[in-house]
């Protein structure tokens, strides 16, 4: 099914696979441009909108219908959502079939049609999970959620876009990150009301996380968690226009695993279509796993369960089974990661993750990345991205100036090396040099690699290439949060603008609003517009933003540390 214009119906039957907290909003269209003002930053969003809508002026009261109900069509039936403070909110919606029963370990499914209407007030069950280590639980607040719904998503939208007509507003997808073992689209901080607020039709996912969604066994088609994705994308493209979003104009967005996921799905011949742009926070494509290696995890899983790795005997084995033997395996690769017994796995630390597998995913993510066809990109990391995994946990206090070698070694930089970071970091303490380190290793390094494999000059030779933005963001001091800085998921409350005491262990309390209005503003251009203010990366450029409560762009920092690994 091609994607639907303005003139779309209200509903639309298809078959599988072809296809906040204000009192009052005023929105006001003029000319091609919507101006969403926010109560809470002085700089409006610019959202463009076809001419068919040019001289409209739409004045909506939010006062008067807080928590009115809407009910609207999908492709499966008749879904009831809420409306509250000028958001239009429809939560745990199934875009697939409950992946249990005989549709456990196998590609998503249809959803079944329902008759009435189906409540969409409350978010629908996470996908089976295990919990994060001790230090993390109060720096990432979960949510667990029971039944075997787990294949939902939740739309978030303006409720003007039921009065503007079908198909107008720009969409974004959010991929949720947690080391592809975690987390789910309920999260709070996940929260899409300012996106909808200033014009941004927001959806979040669930997908099917460890072993249900990576296994690479006989019978079990590769990387489920990943044709999940696709299944929440086609549903997007099938259905969103009756939400107001533009099938057209759809960016996929992930931080940590959910970037990986986004990464996965540049390369993906079935994903191809299905969205225009792409942003990826503090992952990249570069840690897939090979096949091999993928392997080894399933014969470990099914030891620790007891039976052969096979669909049959596999789905004989409860989910919350297969959690637990899951959580074992990550606990022996955390334990001793050595790559003789790992491979590949052993430097990420992330036994269960997308695999290269020929069929789902191209043998070579990078090549696949040069060579095929592009979308833009905003691209970036976090300045302090490895203390979240050293600081709390105290490894970071307890490494000495004569111990930072050794220890830095494990991340395979040479004692020269680790000369160049101390330099080019002298007022650090040992343990926060080491993070330096890894941050550059497990994050900056990877992603530079994806950037440049997207901005290949034989791409751009070509007029192939499309435009790549790059930042690193540099919002909190240690000052702030107890050590952590500006360390990995720091940026999410900011770019979702639900910053609040539920992050104050993450991001400490009462940051600077101007970051929000940065960072969350920053978002809302690149979505509506896929264009940024600073310059794209080019391989002579290597433009970086730093966003903080400001932007500043320079070229190429930590360049000298960089350098450092080719040695």
């Amino acid at each position: 099914m091609v994607p639907c214009d303005a003139g779309c119906p209200r509903s639309m039957s298809t078959s599988w696979g072809t296809s906040r907290r204000q009192s009052a909003t005023a929105f006001k269209v003029v000319g091609h441009e919507k101006l969403y003002p926010s109560p809470r930053h002085p700089t409006s969003h610019r959202v463009d909108l076809p001419s068919t809508q040019m001289e409209a002026v739409l004045d909506f009261d939010s006062r008067t219908d807080s928590g009115t109900p809407l009910s609207v069509t999908i492709d499966a039936g008749t879904i009831e959502g809420t409306h509250n403070a000028g958001v239009a909110h429809f939560l745990g919606i199934p875009y697939a079939a409950a992946p249990v029963g005989p549709h456990r370990f196998r590609p998503p499914a249809p959803v079944e049609p329902w008759s009435g209407t189906r409540s969409a007030h409350d978010f629908g069950p996470t996908a089976p999970k295990g919990a994060y280590p001790p230090y993390a639980r109060d720096l990432l607040p979960e949510v667990t959620i029971d039944g075997d719904e787990w294949l939902n998503l939740n739309v978030w939208t303006p409720a003007e876009a039921f009065n503007l007509g079908a198909g107008l507003l720009p969409v974004m997808v959010w991929i949720h990150g947690g080391s592809f073992t975690n987390g789910s689209g309920s999260v709070a901080g996940y929260d899409g009301t300012s996106f909808a607020r200033d014009g941004v039709v927001t959806v979040t996912i669930n997908y099917r996380l460890g072993a249900e969604g990576s296994l690479i066994a006989p019978g079990i088609s590769p990387n489920l968690g990943l044709q999940d994705q696709v299944a929440a994308l086609t549903w997007v493209r099938e259905n969103i226009h009756v939400f107001g979003g533009d099938p057209a104009r759809v960016t996929i967005a992930g931080e940590s695993a959910g970037a990986m996921s986004v990464g996965a799905l540049l390369i993906m011949p079935s994903a191809r279509g299905l969205f225009s742009a792409a942003i990826l926070q503090s992952g990249a494509v570069a840690n897939f796993h090979p096949i091999a290696d993928a392997r080894r995890t399933a014969e470990r899983l099914s030891s620790h369960l007891g039976v052969t790795a096979t669909r049959e005997t596999l789905a004989s084995v409860t989910p919350a089974g297969v959690v637990i033997a899951a959580g074992k395996v990550s606990g022996e690769v955390f334990s001793k990661p050595d790559p003789a017994i790992w491979g590949h796995i052993a430097a990420l630390g992330l036994p269960f993750a997308p695999v290269l597998d020929g069929e789902i995913l191209p043998l070579d993510a990078l090549e696949a990345l040069r060579t095929g066809p592009t979308v833009p990109v905003l691209l970036g990391t976090t300045r302090d991205e490895e203390r979240l995994f050293l600081v709390p946990t105290g490894a970071a206090a307890s490494v000495t100036e004569e111990a930072l070698p050794q220890v830095a070694a494990r991340y395979g930089l040479s004692p020269a090396g680790v000369t160049v970071y101390r330099n080019s970091h002298p007022d650090l303490s040992p343990g926060e040099v080491l993070a330096a380190i890894g941050t550059d290793y497990r994050f900056r390094l990877r992603a530079l690699a994806a950037v440049s494999a997207m901005t290949d000059t034989t791409q751009r030779a070509s007029g192939s290439a499309a435009p790549v933005w790059v930042y690193r963001f540099d919002g909190l001091s240690g000052k702030a949060n107890n050590g952590l800085g500006s360390c990995h998921a720091t940026e999410i409350p900011f770019v979702f603008d639900t910053v609040s005491d539920l992050q104050a262990p993450l991001i400490g309390r009462n940051p600077s609003p101007k970051i929000t209005a940065v960072m969350h503003g920053s978002w809302v251009q690149f979505i509506a517009n896929h264009t940024l203010d600073w310059t794209p990366w080019t391989a002579e450029s290597k433009s970086v933003a730093l966003l903080s409560d400001h932007i500043e762009v320079v070229q190429n920092p930590g360049g000298a540390e960089l350098l450092a690994w080719e040695g």
